[in-house]
């Protein structure tokens, strides 16, 4: 639970995202202004931005603006124009394979968008920031993955960019005394995802009776975690704790064979499988200790991998409309 007990007006960028847009539905229903942003980039389709923003407008206390954070004008214009008490940073150059052709994208996102808007906060003297990060940086670590690991050795230029948005906001809370909390997410899935992730392009492919495109032999592991959770875990984080670290996981990992397992009993079609040399960016198996969250945040995952996979199901045979060649490489991070 956070520590919101009255209406107050949020910044939330990334606004049109998977996450963001969760955020933002759940910031609403309890009762605060979410003034959202995002710059609707063609990473992945454009329309299921606008598909998650259409559930948002029209909603009272939601006004949302087509702004970049790189864009420094139009943030300033917009802190000049509202009284935000937090600010919620979601905007995010997402994938971490595509990472490898455009670093200085994902650089001039992650981190200098994350070091525009820690300014305007020094600025107009807000008082908090909850930072997206990702379970990316563990890679090498021993599991399950403690906030308290290392994480110095990015093995991609995406898991690097959120570092740099990492350490600079330990920068600003140690210099201005902003209160910081970083989120760090494990493999995000639900009604409405990112469709270059897994779960999505494997439901697809399954559904289509196509082959599947796996890379690695199916046994890495990811620690799957819904976006309602993720969501309220991060609303949770807005509680003031200095500057602190937060996995947000779903506790349990499952291999990519068991979750291809679960698709072809929702769907009722078997799998096939083309498998495909490991990717050098993959990380093994992802697993999240939460007992951070639970202890601070009075945080844990509620919804269950079977439940949450059912749900993304049933949008996906009602919703899903995208052709291949839109969406960029299976993700299994």
């Amino acid at each position: 639970m956070s520590d919101l007990k009255s209406q107050q007006t949020i910044l939330v960028t990334g606004a049109a995202g998977f996450i963001g847009s969760e955020v933002a539905r759940q910031l609403l229903d309890a009762g605060h202004c979410v003034i959202g942003i995002d710059n609707l980039n063609d990473y992945y389709p454009v329309e299921l931005k606008e598909y998650r923003l259409t559930q948002l407008e029209g909603r009272t206390g939601f006004e949302f603006f087509p702004i970049d954070v790189e864009d420094t004008v139009s943030l300033a214009r917009l802190f000049d124009d509202y009284p935000f008490s937090a600010v919620i940073n979601l905007a995010a150059r997402a994938g971490v394979r595509a990472s490898i052709e455009r670093p200085d994208v994902y650089m001039a996102t992650n981190a200098t968008g994350s070091l525009n808007l820690l300014q305007l906060i020094r600025q107009h003297k807000i008082k908090k920031l909850v930072l997206a990060s990702t379970s990316s940086l563990y890679a090498g670590q021993p599991m399950p993955f403690e906030e308290t690991s290392p994480v110095n050795q990015p093995i991609s230029p995406y898991a690097a960019s959120k570092k740099a948005a990492e350490v600079m906001a330990y920068t600003y809370h140690h210099l201005f005394d902003i209160d910081v909390s970083i989120v760090r997410y494990f493999t995000v899935y639900g009604p409405a995802g990112r469709p270059d992730m897994s779960p999505y392009r494997f439901i697809n492919w399954v559904a289509k009776e196509q082959p599947i495109q796996l890379f690695g032999d199916g046994e890495q592991r990811r620690d799957f975690t819904y976006v309602s959770d993720i969501a309220s875990g991060t609303i949770a984080a807005l509680k003031p704790v200095g500057y602190e670290v937060f996995n947000l996981g779903g506790s349990k990992p499952y291999s990519i064979l068991d979750m291809i397992g679960r698709i072809e009993k929702l769907t009722g079609k078997k799998a096939v499988i083309e498998f495909l040399p490991t990717h050098p960016t993959d990380m093994k198996a992802t697993w999240a200790a939460t007992e951070k969250a639970t202890k601070f945040l009075d945080w844990q995952p509620e919804v269950s991998f079977d439940e949450g996979l059912r749900r993304t199901y049933e949008w996906h045979r009602e919703y899903f409309r995208f052709d291949e060649e839109t969406i960029p490489a299976a993700e299994q991070v």
